[in-house]
């Protein structure tokens, strides 16, 4: 790995903002994320905590994100964007540890607040370092390869609960080593870190930011939040697939994955809203394939069309966002961003325990989201659609 590292900086740091460096420490964070965010719910009954904390501790999680969005700005300015990076994954392995030793419920609220706050940090710095290029192709590849390398880093995360399994404090140790990683990145490549002036967005600024972009973001959160909060639980609690919890889930983040590049070079050649509408309509459809699903087969497909429809919101609804934007504003951009998104994540969890009484009502709270957004963006697509000019580009 140090090898890998110090090659890194030979070969990619002669540029002004070499994005070698986050990348390399959102792959090994998005691991220990991605296995962080099932390990809290399955590991409840190990360390005597009722599994009806695991709403409480999403929704505190989101929580977090959601202040940590409006405060990160000044983070960066004071630190810049690779000792923030540091601070930001130092924080959430403290966490960790306040877990591991003090295995009550009011101590694992506080610490995935903080951790909430810690990965706003996080996300920011990252998306905001590779936004910052004056090319709009270059941000669109930069941003594909960001989300590509968290979903793919969350996928595996998902597969080590099968390695690792849920009990004990070794999978918590797993992991702390894959934090320890991450924060290599920042530590040894010193250089390549963006130099830009920050501003901030001030009211008439974030109200000419696009309607559809902030609501794409919203969604995204009640899609997600209630998806690695919940979805877990809701598949090991199904007798049929109780066993392959952890290959499910991360059937789920592949999927999301595996739509990143379909996204991108659809998002250049048509609508971002009607783009968003169609994934939608995806979304909607691998809901039935859920609730009619008589296979693992049949249930794997259905997961993988909704980890597509999921997680392919953020991405297009961030760059139409930031189209046209300058390089001082992005900063702003993606706090405005990322706060859209974390008020859909606290709420998410929650609204989906509304739907507890009907059966499969996760599931179904997740199609009233997806059916809803799709007919808003439809709408929205059409409104803005100039007189003569074709939906598609081409």
């Amino acid at each position: 790995m140090l090898s890998i590292l110090k090659l890194s900086i030979i070969t990619h740091d002669s540029g002004e903002n070499s994005i070698v460096t986050p990348v390399i420490g959102l792959s090994f964070f998005a691991i220990a994320s991605g296995f962080l965010m099932s390990l809290v719910p399955l590991s409840l009954p190990y360390f005597g905590l009722s599994p009806s904390l695991t709403p409480w501790l999403a929704s505190v999680f989101y929580f977090g994100l959601l202040l940590g969005a409006t405060c990160i700005q000044k983070v960066i300015k004071r630190l810049g964007h690779r000792r923030a990076f540091i601070v930001f994954l130092c924080l959430l392995a403290l966490t960790v540890v306040t877990m591991i030793l003090l295995p009550h419920q009011i101590s694992w609220l506080a610490a995935r607040f903080i951790a909430g706050l810690a990965v706003a940090g996080i996300f920011v710095v990252v998306e905001s370092w590779l936004l910052m290029s004056n090319c709009p192709k270059k941000r669109a590849k930069r941003l594909g390869l960001y989300m590509a390398a968290l979903y793919g880093g969350s996928a595996a995360g998902q597969l080590a609960i099968s390695v690792f399994g849920t009990e004990g404090i070794t999978p918590y140790l797993f992991v702390l080593a894959l934090l320890f990683l991450a924060t290599l990145a920042p530590v040894l490549i010193r250089h390549g870190q963006p130099r830009s002036h920050q501003q901030r967005f001030n009211r008439r600024d974030i109200r000419h930011l696009s309607r559809p972009a902030i609501i794409g973001c919203m969604v995204s959160g009640l899609l997600l939040g209630p998806i690695y909060g919940l979805m877990p639980l809701y598949i090991s609690l199904s007798g049929a697939y109780a066993d392959y919890t952890g290959l499910l889930m991360a059937i789920v983040i592949v999927g999301g994955m595996a739509v990143q590049p379909i996204a991108g070079s659809m998002s250049t050649r048509m609508s971002k809203s009607l783009l968003m509408a169609i994934i939608c309509l995806v979304g909607c459809v691998a809901v039935l394939g859920i609730l009619e699903s008589t296979s693992l087969v049949m249930m794997g497909l259905s997961l993988l069309c909704l980890g597509a429809a999921s997680f392919a919101l953020y991405p297009i609804a961030i760059t139409l966002a930031c189209d046209n934007l300058p390089q001082e504003k992005m900063v702003s951009a993606t706090e405005v961003m990322l706060l859209c998104y974390s008020v859909g994540s606290v709420l998410g969890p929650l609204l989906a325990t509304t739907f507890t009484d009907v059966g499969n009502g996760l599931i179904i709270y997740l199609g009233v989201c997806l059916f809803s957004t799709c007919v808003y963006m439809l709408f929205k697509s059409a409104e803005t659609l100039p007189s003569g000019h074709k939906p598609i580009a081409g």
